[in-house]
């Protein structure tokens, strides 16, 4: 016998109809609706199903419910809710909500982004890079430590200044330098960190620093992610 299982997300009462238009924009139909004696809504998108039960004093702001979507195919999905919610927003949300973040290869064997909808569920989508299925500890060497645990930081914890702190450490030490492609990366990472922080000068500080680290063919191509979302953060 298959078992299922299907996540139920949160929802400010007020925010229903926002939500699952979101979902809309992403490619989701929306299956079931009733707004009366409560709110709840049943979105799919092939495989995945999401349920939205709706709570009068929820608070987006504080939300820390989401759920994990495996795919074989984590690049295509993201240029699809990319453009669908640019065909629906006018634009792609990358701060406040709702949002979605860049793809990025992760230490721990995923290559994944995140989606964060208009009540603060945040969906990660992601696909398997590496044959060992198994959790694996942080990175030991200093720079790829701190991309790592930065990157927990402002998106898993939703602590920007705790991400940005680890990143500032790093990048004001003197006895050890960061490889060019590691420097670009922890440069567009604090500089998107601080744009969501609403740091809008120091940002640019940080991205003009970011776009003017050397790179070689190798480390570009290696870079490519980071370089894409450097040239979205700098749009």
């Amino acid at each position: 016998m298959a078992e299922t299982t299907i996540p139920m997300l949160p929802c400010r009462t007020s925010l229903i109809d926002s939500v699952v238009a979101f979902y809309s924009a992403l490619g989701f139909d929306t299956t079931y609706l009733q707004k009366s004696p409560y709110a709840y809504a049943v979105v799919e998108r092939g495989a995945v199903e999401l349920q939205l039960y709706g709570m009068k004093e929820y608070d987006p702001a504080s939300s820390h419910s989401g759920c994990y979507v495996l795919t074989e195919d984590v690049d295509g999905l993201h240029t699809a809710f990319r453009a669908g919610l640019k065909a629906a927003y006018g634009r792609v949300p990358t701060r406040g909500l709702p949002r979605i973040g860049p793809l990025k290869d992760m230490s721990y064997g995923v290559r994944q982004f995140l989606v964060t909808d208009p009540t603060g569920n945040t969906v990660r989508i992601g696909q398997p890079i590496s044959e060992d299925p198994n959790h694996r500890p942080a990175p030991k060497e200093t720079f790829a430590r701190a991309l790592h645990m930065a990157d927990l930081f402002a998106d898993s914890k939703q602590d920007l200044p705790g991400a940005a702190k680890i990143i500032d450490r790093v990048l004001g030490l003197t006895d050890e330098e960061p490889t060019p492609v590691q420097r670009l990366r922890l440069l567009v990472l604090r500089g998107d960190i601080a744009q969501r922080m609403g740091e809008a000068e120091r940002a640019t500080e940080l991205l003009e620093e970011a776009e003017a680290v050397p790179l070689d063919a190798a480390e570009r191509a290696s870079a490519g992610d980071a370089l894409a979302r450097l040239a979205e953060l700098r749009d």
